[in-house]
């Protein structure tokens, strides 16, 4: 942005934020905020749990909101209560709504809203302010609950909306529910340079996948079951990292090491894999840890869904699979090296062309305030 004009005023808004640099929830929106901080133009207010804010960035979450927030993150989010709910989980939407209504009201001098998620948007005021959303994959399972389409068209009517999902399937389904009034801009989230500088060095003869993913059901998909006939008596060895958010029994041949850093993963395992793992069934936008795995060079091998096939080009950048011969198939041809080799340099390519870094995203996001504020270049 010009740095003659008035700086910008962006009130976002998140439910999730890590606590600390070990935390691994809602780790992109710290990224993204560090990124937009860095923007000369932008003054950023931030209403999310607490967290380590970078410098620059300003707090909007009051104690008690902050508080809440926080305990909530530690049952497993808001989208994760609704979907185990009970009794004493059944406010908690309603209450989320009342604080962020009350927020964005006591927030009056905002030039431009940056919501994450679509039911934050819910409670926004009638005040005309601009609101730039950003949709994620569990965002289209609230499309399908009673009344929200209408409730969200209701929100707006109000004001100049643009509607930015992190993938492009998710375009055509948002325009036929909101084109009429907001703009789809899809908006590629960014990846941190680190990823790119990984220097990979698998090995040939014991060679090992990688699966990062929280671990539920859908997260899952089959691949305790299409994995173990090709890892169990084998030289092979899958290892699999991610918190435990559902009861889930892992078989003795994989090797499972709860929850990861960032910095454990790019350091350590990432350089060691011949390939990331993900046969997700789960509702997504584009999975973070897939970016981060292709800007190291990692090949994919990912189930064939409409998020993954927007992010592993098949027998390019790796392998889209919907059945376990399919699967099998995808294995073999990674645990070539000169197929390993041929993908590792597309993927990375391609991360790099097409998504680039953090930086990369907060300008593609300033972009379109400016359009939401008539200031286009």
């Amino acid at each position: 942005m010009k740095t003659n004009e008035r700086p910008t005023r962006v009130l976002m808004a998140s439910t999730s934020y890590p606590r600390d640099i070990v935390d691994w929830r809602g780790i992109f929106i710290r990224h993204l905020v560090a990124a937009l901080a860095r923007v000369d133009g932008i003054e950023l207010r931030l209403w999310a749990p607490a967290g380590e804010v970078p410098s620059g960035v300003d707090a909007a979450t009051l104690p008690t909101e902050a508080a809440w927030l926080a305990r909530v993150m530690n049952t497993g989010g808001i989208s994760h209560l609704m979907r185990h709910p009970r009794l004493t989980t059944l406010l908690a939407p309603l209450t989320l709504l009342r604080m962020l209504g009350a927020a964005y009201r006591r927030e009056n001098t905002t030039d431009v809203y940056h919501i994450n998620w679509l039911q934050c948007a819910l409670p926004l005021p009638n005040n005309r302010v601009p609101a730039l959303i950003s949709v994620l994959g569990n965002d289209m399972k609230l499309l399908r609950l009673p009344m929200m389409r209408s409730l969200l068209r209701r929100v707006m009517r109000k004001r100049k909306v643009a509607l930015c999902p992190n993938a492009e399937w998710m375009q055509a389904p948002l325009e036929a529910a909101f084109g009429d009034l907001a703009s789809v801009i899809p908006v590629s989230f960014g990846i941190e340079p680190c990823w790119y500088a990984v220097e990979r060095r698998p090995s040939w003869e014991r060679p090992i996948s990688l699966a990062v993913t929280r671990l539920t059901a859908s997260k899952l998909g089959p691949l305790f079951e299409w994995s173990e006939p090709l890892f169990r008596n084998s030289n092979r060895e899958l290892h699999l990292f991610g918190p435990m958010q559902e009861h889930v029994d892992i078989p003795d041949w994989i090797r499972y090491h709860g929850p990861a850093t960032p910095e454990q993963l790019c350091c350590e395992w990432f350089p060691r894999a011949v390939g990331l793992i993900t046969l997700s069934q789960h509702a997504e936008g584009r999975p973070q840890v897939m970016l981060e795995a292709m800007a190291a060079g990692l090949p994919i091998i990912a189930s064939r869904t409409a998020a993954h096939a927007t992010i592993v080009v098949d027998n390019e950048t790796g392998a889209l699979c919907d059945s376990p011969q399919t699967f099998g198939n995808a294995l073999h041809a990674m645990e070539d090296m000169e197929i390993n080799r041929n993908f590792s340099a597309a993927a990375r390519r391609w991360a790099a062309q097409t998504i680039g870094t953090w930086d990369d995203c907060a300008r593609r996001y300033t972009d379109v305030y400016r359009s939401l504020l008539g200031r286009d270049s």
